[in-house]
Protein backbone atom coordinates (compact mmCIF):
# COMPACT_ATOMS: atom_id res chain seq x y z
CA UNK A 1 0.00 0.00 0.00
CA UNK A 2 3.06 2.29 0.11
CA UNK A 3 2.59 3.70 -3.39
CA UNK A 4 -1.17 4.16 -3.00
CA UNK A 5 -0.48 6.29 0.07
CA UNK A 6 1.48 8.70 -2.14
CA UNK A 7 -1.39 9.22 -4.57
CA UNK A 8 -3.13 12.55 -4.85
CA UNK A 9 -6.52 10.84 -4.65
CA UNK A 10 -7.58 9.30 -1.36
CA UNK A 11 -8.84 5.79 -1.95
CA UNK A 12 -10.64 3.44 0.39
CA UNK A 13 -8.37 0.43 -0.08
CA UNK A 14 -8.50 -2.48 0.24
CA UNK A 15 -12.16 -3.39 -0.03
CA UNK A 16 -13.33 0.05 -1.13
CA UNK A 17 -16.41 1.92 0.04
CA UNK A 18 -18.41 -1.31 0.26
CA UNK A 19 -16.17 -2.60 3.04
CA UNK A 20 -16.34 0.57 5.12
CA UNK A 21 -20.08 0.85 4.59
CA UNK A 22 -20.29 -2.63 6.11
CA UNK A 23 -18.03 -1.55 8.99
CA UNK A 24 -20.36 1.38 9.66
CA UNK A 25 -23.37 -0.96 9.64
CA UNK A 26 -21.80 -3.52 11.97
CA UNK A 27 -20.66 -0.87 14.46
CA UNK A 28 -23.83 1.25 14.28
CA UNK A 29 -21.96 4.44 13.41
CA UNK A 30 -23.93 7.66 13.85
CA UNK A 31 -23.21 11.35 14.50
CA UNK A 32 -21.11 11.89 17.60
CA UNK A 33 -19.71 8.35 17.84
CA UNK A 34 -16.00 8.56 18.72
CA UNK A 35 -13.98 6.49 16.24
CA UNK A 36 -10.26 5.71 16.29
CA UNK A 37 -8.59 4.61 13.04
CA UNK A 38 -5.13 3.08 13.59
CA UNK A 39 -2.91 2.84 10.53
CA UNK A 40 -5.03 5.59 8.98
CA UNK A 41 -2.68 6.11 6.02
CA UNK A 42 -3.94 8.90 3.77
CA UNK A 43 -6.95 9.61 5.98
CA UNK A 44 -9.41 8.38 3.35
CA UNK A 45 -11.31 6.20 5.82
CA UNK A 46 -11.57 9.00 8.37
CA UNK A 47 -12.83 11.43 5.75
CA UNK A 48 -15.43 8.93 4.54
CA UNK A 49 -16.69 8.26 8.08
CA UNK A 50 -16.78 11.97 8.89
CA UNK A 51 -18.73 12.92 5.77
CA UNK A 52 -21.07 9.93 5.62
CA UNK A 53 -21.75 9.26 9.30
CA UNK A 54 -20.82 12.43 11.20
CA UNK A 55 -18.50 10.64 13.61
CA UNK A 56 -15.84 12.25 15.76
CA UNK A 57 -12.67 10.91 14.15
CA UNK A 58 -9.16 10.30 15.46
CA UNK A 59 -6.40 8.86 13.30
CA UNK A 60 -3.09 7.30 14.26
CA UNK A 61 -0.24 6.74 11.81
CA UNK A 62 3.37 5.84 12.59
CA UNK A 63 4.72 7.58 9.47
CA UNK A 64 5.30 11.31 10.21
CA UNK A 65 5.28 12.12 6.49
CA UNK A 66 1.76 10.74 6.11
CA UNK A 67 0.54 12.47 9.27
CA UNK A 68 1.78 15.81 7.91
CA UNK A 69 0.11 15.26 4.55
CA UNK A 70 -3.19 14.18 6.09
CA UNK A 71 -3.28 17.18 8.41
CA UNK A 72 -2.73 19.50 5.45
CA UNK A 73 -5.46 17.76 3.47
CA UNK A 74 -8.04 18.11 6.22
CA UNK A 75 -7.19 21.81 6.49
CA UNK A 76 -7.70 22.23 2.75
CA UNK A 77 -11.12 20.55 2.78
CA UNK A 78 -12.31 22.37 5.90
CA UNK A 79 -12.42 19.33 8.20
CA UNK A 80 -9.43 20.10 10.43
CA UNK A 81 -11.72 20.90 13.35
CA UNK A 82 -13.53 17.57 13.08
CA UNK A 83 -10.58 15.19 13.26
CA UNK A 84 -7.54 14.61 15.48
CA UNK A 85 -4.34 13.09 14.09
CA UNK A 86 -1.50 11.56 16.08
CA UNK A 87 1.90 10.20 15.10
CA UNK A 88 2.35 7.11 17.26
CA UNK A 89 3.12 3.41 17.30
CA UNK A 90 0.09 1.08 17.26
CA UNK A 91 1.74 -0.72 20.18
CA UNK A 92 1.74 2.44 22.32
CA UNK A 93 -1.37 4.51 21.62
CA UNK A 94 -1.31 7.96 23.27
CA UNK A 95 -4.80 7.72 24.75
CA UNK A 96 -6.32 6.88 28.11
CA UNK A 97 -8.13 3.62 28.73
CA UNK A 98 -11.75 3.47 27.54
CA UNK A 99 -11.64 6.60 25.35
CA UNK A 100 -13.39 5.53 22.11
CA UNK A 101 -16.67 3.93 21.08
CA UNK A 102 -15.13 2.18 18.05
CA UNK A 103 -11.49 1.36 17.19
CA UNK A 104 -10.46 0.20 13.70
CA UNK A 105 -7.17 -1.56 13.02
CA UNK A 106 -6.25 -1.15 9.34
CA UNK A 107 -4.12 -3.49 7.20
CA UNK A 108 -0.85 -1.87 8.33
CA UNK A 109 -1.74 -2.16 12.03
CA UNK A 110 1.05 -4.62 12.86
CA UNK A 111 3.53 -3.79 10.10
CA UNK A 112 6.27 -2.83 12.58
CA UNK A 113 5.00 -4.20 15.91
CA UNK A 114 3.79 -7.49 17.31
CA UNK A 115 0.11 -8.13 16.42
CA UNK A 116 -0.79 -9.08 20.00
CA UNK A 117 0.53 -5.75 21.29
CA UNK A 118 -1.34 -3.71 18.67
CA UNK A 119 -4.60 -5.57 19.28
CA UNK A 120 -4.30 -5.21 23.06
CA UNK A 121 -3.83 -1.47 22.60
CA UNK A 122 -6.87 -1.22 20.34
CA UNK A 123 -8.98 -2.99 22.94
CA UNK A 124 -7.55 -0.97 25.82
CA UNK A 125 -8.69 2.38 24.43
CA UNK A 126 -12.26 1.20 23.66
CA UNK A 127 -15.04 1.65 26.19
CA UNK A 128 -16.76 -1.49 27.54
CA UNK A 129 -19.56 -2.33 25.14
CA UNK A 130 -17.72 -0.56 22.31
CA UNK A 131 -16.65 -2.22 19.07
CA UNK A 132 -13.19 -3.32 17.93
CA UNK A 133 -12.71 -3.80 14.17
CA UNK A 134 -9.80 -5.48 12.36
CA UNK A 135 -9.33 -5.23 8.60
CA UNK A 136 -6.39 -7.51 7.95
CA UNK A 137 -4.59 -9.55 5.34
CA UNK A 138 -4.73 -13.22 6.34
CA UNK A 139 -3.10 -16.42 5.15
CA UNK A 140 -5.50 -18.56 3.15
CA UNK A 141 -3.13 -21.52 2.88
CA UNK A 142 -1.09 -23.48 5.42
CA UNK A 143 2.36 -22.20 4.40
CA UNK A 144 5.63 -23.13 6.08
CA UNK A 145 7.11 -20.67 8.57
CA UNK A 146 10.05 -20.06 6.22
CA UNK A 147 7.69 -19.24 3.32
CA UNK A 148 5.62 -16.93 5.54
CA UNK A 149 8.76 -15.11 6.65
CA UNK A 150 9.87 -14.54 3.07
CA UNK A 151 6.45 -13.30 1.99
CA UNK A 152 6.07 -11.08 5.05
CA UNK A 153 9.38 -9.42 4.24
CA UNK A 154 8.22 -8.80 0.66
CA UNK A 155 4.80 -7.52 1.67
CA UNK A 156 5.88 -5.21 4.47
CA UNK A 157 2.96 -6.39 6.67
CA UNK A 158 2.42 -9.39 8.93
CA UNK A 159 -0.55 -11.50 7.79
CA UNK A 160 -1.95 -14.03 10.25
CA UNK A 161 -4.48 -16.83 10.07
CA UNK A 162 -8.04 -15.66 10.78
CA UNK A 163 -8.16 -18.08 13.70
CA UNK A 164 -5.13 -16.30 15.20
CA UNK A 165 -6.85 -12.92 14.97
CA UNK A 166 -9.88 -14.47 16.64
CA UNK A 167 -7.78 -15.85 19.50
CA UNK A 168 -5.97 -12.54 20.06
CA UNK A 169 -9.23 -10.64 20.26
CA UNK A 170 -10.74 -13.13 22.69
CA UNK A 171 -7.61 -13.03 24.85
CA UNK A 172 -7.77 -9.21 24.89
CA UNK A 173 -11.35 -9.22 26.16
CA UNK A 174 -13.43 -8.97 22.97
CA UNK A 175 -16.54 -11.13 22.61
CA UNK A 176 -19.48 -11.61 20.20
CA UNK A 177 -17.02 -11.95 17.31
CA UNK A 178 -18.25 -11.56 13.74
CA UNK A 179 -15.97 -12.56 10.85
CA UNK A 180 -16.36 -11.87 7.12
CA UNK A 181 -14.13 -12.95 4.23
CA UNK A 182 -13.70 -10.04 1.78
CA UNK A 183 -11.32 -11.83 -0.56
CA UNK A 184 -13.75 -12.99 -3.21
CA UNK A 185 -15.58 -10.68 -5.59
CA UNK A 186 -19.04 -12.12 -4.94
CA UNK A 187 -19.46 -10.93 -1.32
CA UNK A 188 -23.07 -10.08 -0.58
CA UNK A 189 -21.93 -6.70 0.76
CA UNK A 190 -19.90 -5.74 -2.31
CA UNK A 191 -21.30 -3.82 -5.26
CA UNK A 192 -21.94 -5.97 -8.32
CA UNK A 193 -19.04 -6.00 -10.75
CA UNK A 194 -16.55 -4.43 -8.34
CA UNK A 195 -13.20 -6.20 -8.22
CA UNK A 196 -12.05 -6.84 -4.66
CA UNK A 197 -8.37 -6.03 -5.28
CA UNK A 198 -7.74 -3.77 -8.30
CA UNK A 199 -4.09 -3.06 -9.13
CA UNK A 200 -2.40 0.31 -9.65
CA UNK A 201 -3.16 0.38 -13.36
CA UNK A 202 -6.89 -0.05 -12.63
CA UNK A 203 -6.96 2.53 -9.85
CA UNK A 204 -4.99 5.35 -11.47
CA UNK A 205 -4.50 6.95 -14.88
CA UNK A 206 -1.07 6.86 -16.55
CA UNK A 207 -0.45 10.46 -15.51
CA UNK A 208 -1.34 9.68 -11.90
CA UNK A 209 0.93 6.64 -11.86
CA UNK A 210 3.85 8.71 -13.14
CA UNK A 211 3.15 11.30 -10.45
CA UNK A 212 3.16 8.61 -7.77
CA UNK A 213 6.51 7.26 -8.98
CA UNK A 214 7.99 10.78 -9.01
CA UNK A 215 6.93 11.32 -5.38
CA UNK A 216 8.25 7.87 -4.44
CA UNK A 217 11.66 8.54 -6.04
CA UNK A 218 11.94 11.88 -4.26
CA UNK A 219 11.14 10.27 -0.91
CA UNK A 220 12.84 6.87 -1.10
CA UNK A 221 15.22 6.95 -4.08
CA UNK A 222 15.14 4.46 -6.93
CA UNK A 223 15.92 1.50 -4.66
CA UNK A 224 12.94 2.38 -2.48
CA UNK A 225 10.73 2.75 -5.56
CA UNK A 226 11.70 -0.73 -6.75
CA UNK A 227 10.96 -2.16 -3.30
CA UNK A 228 7.55 -0.46 -3.15
CA UNK A 229 6.66 -1.63 -6.68
CA UNK A 230 7.65 -5.18 -5.82
CA UNK A 231 5.48 -5.11 -2.71
CA UNK A 232 2.45 -3.80 -4.60
CA UNK A 233 2.83 -6.50 -7.26
CA UNK A 234 3.37 -9.22 -4.64
CA UNK A 235 0.26 -8.24 -2.68
CA UNK A 236 -1.86 -8.16 -5.83
CA UNK A 237 -0.51 -11.52 -7.06
CA UNK A 238 -1.04 -13.28 -3.74
CA UNK A 239 -4.55 -11.85 -3.39
CA UNK A 240 -5.83 -12.39 -6.91
CA UNK A 241 -3.92 -15.25 -8.52
CA UNK A 242 -2.15 -17.47 -6.02
CA UNK A 243 -4.88 -16.96 -3.41
CA UNK A 244 -2.29 -17.39 -0.66
CA UNK A 245 -3.63 -14.25 1.00
CA UNK A 246 -7.11 -13.07 1.81
CA UNK A 247 -8.77 -10.08 3.44
CA UNK A 248 -10.75 -10.56 6.64
CA UNK A 249 -13.09 -8.20 8.45
CA UNK A 250 -13.30 -9.15 12.13
CA UNK A 251 -15.32 -7.24 14.69
CA UNK A 252 -16.48 -7.79 18.24
CA UNK A 253 -17.64 -6.12 21.43
CA UNK A 254 -15.33 -5.21 24.30
CA UNK A 255 -16.49 -7.04 27.40
CA UNK A 256 -17.31 -5.19 30.59
CA UNK A 257 -14.70 -5.37 33.36
CA UNK A 258 -15.40 -7.84 36.17
CA UNK A 259 -17.58 -6.47 38.92
CA UNK A 260 -15.74 -5.31 42.02
CA UNK A 261 -15.96 -7.61 45.03
CA UNK A 262 -17.90 -6.74 48.19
Amino acid sequence: MDLIHLAGRRLLTPGGEDLYRQVALLTSLSPGVEVLDVGCGTGAVLEYLLREHGVQGTGVEADPYLVSRVREHFKEVGLAGDVTLQEASPANLPFRDMTFDVAIGEVGLAAAVEPEEAIRELVRVVRPGGRVVLIQLVWKEALTDARKEILTDHLGVKPLMTVELRRMLLDAGVEELHIEDWTEGDSASRSRGRKPFPDLAELFTLGERLGILKKARKRWGWRGVRTALRREMEVHRFLTRERALGLSLVTGVKSAPPAAGP
